[in-house]
């Protein structure tokens, strides 16, 4: 039986498109899903970005990769339901720990998030892959939008540099442009959230958000988790998150002292 945040036509669904909602993932967990994104606003990382270009209004802050330094974050990760329900929806046995991530878009933020697939940039190969985004504060224009199916395409989505916008692996040919799935009538699911509500998606989902140009904040926390068929591979560009240092081969499963197992029904 799936978890009771799920049904089996949401698994199914998640099958067939790559993404699905899931009302509620987090709803007990947004006091302190706030409280770590404050502190990891007022303490950033390594990785963290503002995604604005000069004289563009508002603010995009985004960062990841800090869960084992905040502690909100390890809580949530280690004692939801996020890891049974990814499980379910990826037809997994276990679940991995790759990597969080923080999106925050102040109000007043017109900026979207650019079309991508998560895939391209990651060190990791595998069909049994999601990702969680889960608003914590009400978002109905501000919200993530999919494109389902996406994750079947022959070829992958040219990643690019968000704020500079230019491709930086060596050799475009082997992936498609970067498509503007509205003028070309694609399937664009989207969804209004409460607080606490997640959509999952496969890494290999195209999506984008729009910005935020309402009175309210829209701070996102992601999650990013990987089940039994995942492998490290080498990328012809840097990856992101690079993870320096890592020593794995292509093939292995991601070392588990770095990303550890947090479910294992074998």
């Amino acid at each position: 039986m799936p978890h009771p945040l799920l049904t089996e036509a949401d698994i199914e669904t998640y099958q067939r498109d790559g993404v699905v909602i899931i009302r509620g993932l987090w709803r007990d967990q947004v006091d302190t899903l706030r409280a770590g994104i404050e502190r990891n606003m007022a303490e950033p990382g390594p990785y963290a970005a503002e995604n604005l270009k000069p004289g563009e209004a508002g603010r995009f802050f985004d960062d990841y990769c800090n869960w084992t330094r905040i502690p909100e974050f390890e809580d949530v990760i280690r004692n939801s339901a996020v890891a049974e329900v990814a499980a379910d929806l990826m037809r997994s046995d276990s679940v991995q720990m790759f990597h969080d991530h923080v999106l925050v878009k102040e109000p007043g933020t017109s900026k979207p998030t650019p079309w991508h697939q998560d895939g391209p940039y990651y060190f990791v190969e595998g069909a049994q892959t999601a990702s969680f985004w889960s608003p914590l504060d009400p978002v109905k224009e501000a919200s993530l939008r999919c494109v389902a199916g996406s994750h079947l395409w022959p070829k992958p989505v040219l990643p690019k540099r968000w704020l500079a916008d230019t491709d930086f692996y060596p050799d475009p040919a082997a992936y498609m442009p970067v498509p503007d799935p509205d003028a070309e009538g694609m399937k664009v699911v989207e969804w209004d959230m409460e607080p606490g509500d997640a959509v999952a998606f496969n890494y290999k989902i195209l999506h984008g958000a729009r910005g935020n140009e309402g009175g309210s904040r829209r701070r996102a926390f992601s999650l990013r988790l990987v089940g039994d068929d995942a492998r490290y591979v080498e990328r012809p560009g840097r990856t992101s998150p690079p993870f320096p240092g890592h020593d794995m081969v292509p093939g292995q499963r991601l070392r588990e002292d770095w990303f550890p197992i947090l479910l294992d029904r074998g």
